[in-house]
């Protein structure tokens, strides 16, 4: 195997960030005149955590395509870090959305689009009710709140190095055995041990451990872990994670945000779990701000009469802007048009034929990385074997050769998500699109190994 040295990845930092420099003087000027108005110069903190010494502004996206305020073009690969999965602005959903605005956008009552998305969320799912929510955030405090209401249990059990949004009992990681903050957790509220289990992905006997205490309410978990690379679970971790939770009388949750990558019903449908909750956001409606989750019949049973019974509106459930017109609007469009089994029908072949380019590459040079693909969703890493779970992945991460090789790509016009060696396959990405990757992708691996 090729070894990638220290001195070659600071050279050609160096190199890339003055290449970076020359060609995005708009928005270093945007940049320093916003640090004026905005914290950390940008509308949210983790959009300074691009490649680059500051952020790109961007001026119009459009299908695969960003354009920036400099006149660069991008291949985007990074799609909203799934927000925008299936294309920015697709037309279906441009047209619902104007339409809905003429007609009001907020207005605290059920439409007929409500009734429509609930139908197609049950089809898709297989979970009998849903709830609309604002984000992916939302949609899993929601359900934890449900759970505890559900089973009278206070613990949340997570894996280590999950993302569930900012879900106060889901930023932790496991050290020693213990729930611990996250590094970048500003202001945790309470000693992360009160709230929450932690183990690691692919586990079965730490869960068996966790669970058998039965003070768990419920186990919150992607399908496949997508923030930590992309991590797949073992054979047979599913029916035992299933298994397990019922012995203990645990509530499932699954969070398909990421995951919908795999199909129409995300990793549920294709594998056929049953979870007694899932919970999705970014993707529902193509970047308008929505969630919602689903619960099954027991759950219902359980929390109706409560809920129904909650004359204040202080449930914790829900806000005054939750379940909009316009939202729910772009949800049905999006769900009706765009994220469809003929879409999945192109790109599947397009992610596997994206798959198939880096590894050639890997083959080619040497070097000692490994390539995954889970649906539409690709990641390279730099190990030559897969992590089983989120502690190995942090051990044999390499901050500043991602970084390097993020900005390789963006300085050639490719966007990849900017926390991970990500990319996302849309209905709106080609062959030459792909094979452009590839081309960069195999140019910056040839660099790098010199």
């Amino acid at each position: 195997m090729v070894e990638v040295r220290r001195s070659r990845i600071e050279q050609l930092m160096r190199a890339e960030e003055k290449r970076f420099l020359r060609s995005h003087k708009r928005s270093k000027a945007l940049f320093e005149r916003a640090k004026r108005s905005l914290l950390a110069g940008v509308p949210m903190n983790w959009m300074v955590r691009w490649a680059g010494p500051y952020p790109i502004f961007a001026k119009d996206a459009k299908g695969a395509y960003i354009t920036d305020v400099d006149g660069n073009r991008y291949l985007d690969l990074c799609l909203g870090d799934t927000g925008s999965m299936f294309g920015h602005s697709p037309q279906p959903v441009v047209d619902a959305v104007g339409r809905q605005v003429s007609k009001g956008i907020t207005m605290m009552l059920p439409t007929e689009d409500s009734v429509w998305v609930g139908e197609e969320l049950a089809r898709r799912f297989g979970l009998p009710y849903w709830q609309v929510a604002m984000t992916a955030t939302d949609a899993n405090r929601f359900s934890i709140r449900l759970a505890r209401e559900v089973t009278k249990r206070r613990k949340v059990l997570v894996v280590n190095g999950c993302y569930h949004g900012t879900v106060d009992e889901t930023l932790v990681n496991l050290r020693d055995g213990r729930a611990v903050p996250r590094s970048g957790n500003m202001g945790p509220p309470v000693d992360p041990e009160v709230t929450t289990k932690v183990i690691e992905f692919n586990d079965v006997d730490a869960l068996d451990r966790a669970l058998a205490e039965e003070d768990v309410a419920c186990a919150l978990m992607e399908p496949a872990m997508t923030n930590r690379g992309i991590i797949l679970p073992d054979p047979g971790y599913h029916d035992a994670l299933r298994e397990l939770t019922r012995k203990y009388g645990t509530m499932l949750i699954i969070d398909e945000t990421h995951t919908i990558c795999c199909g129409i019903g995300g990793y549920t449908r294709e594998h056929g779990l049953k979870p007694d909750m899932l919970t999705m956001g970014k993707p529902l409606a193509s970047g308008v701000p929505v969630a919602a989750f689903g619960i099954s019949q027991y759950v219902a049973d359980k929390v109706m009469e409560r809920i129904l019974s909650d004359g204040t509106d202080e449930s914790g459930l829900g806000g005054t802007l939750t379940g909009n017109a316009l939202a729910v609007g772009a949800m049905r469009a999006t769900l009706q048009k765009v994220i469809t089994e003929k879409n999945f029908r192109k790109m599947m072949p397009l992610a596997e034929r994206f798959e198939k380019g880096i590894q050639e590459v890997i083959d080619e040079t040497g070097v000692p990385w490994h390539v995954v693909r889970l649906g539409v969703r690709i990641e390279y890493h730099n190990t030559p074997k897969m992590p089983r779970n989120g502690g190995e992945y942090e051990a044999s991460k390499d901050y500043e050769l991602e970084k390097l090789m993020h900005l390789m790509a963006l300085n050639r016009g490719i966007l990849l998500t900017p926390f991970h060696n990500m990319a996302l396959i849309s209905p709106y990405t080609t062959n030459k699109d792909v094979d452009f990757h590839t081309a960069v992708f195999r140019k910056s691996v040839r660099e790098l190994v010199k």
